[in-house]
């Protein structure tokens, strides 16, 4: 009985952890960590075609 108590209090810290890191990441992708992807990504591209010319 010790043992599936374990078992499942291991569970319930997954799923809590799980759900942590889903509510940071849809809180934070849009307003911070996409733009800052887009930026580099546009800055990247802009080095390129810059130096082609």
């Amino acid at each position: 009985m010790k043992e599936a108590t374990g078992e499942l209090n291991m569970t319930v810290v997954t799923i809590v952890l799980i759900g942590v890191i889903t509510a940071f990441f849809a809180i934070f992708w849009p307003n911070v960590i996409q733009p800052a992807i887009e930026n580099s990504w546009n800055d990247n591209v802009n080095s390129q075609v810059n130096t082609v010319k």
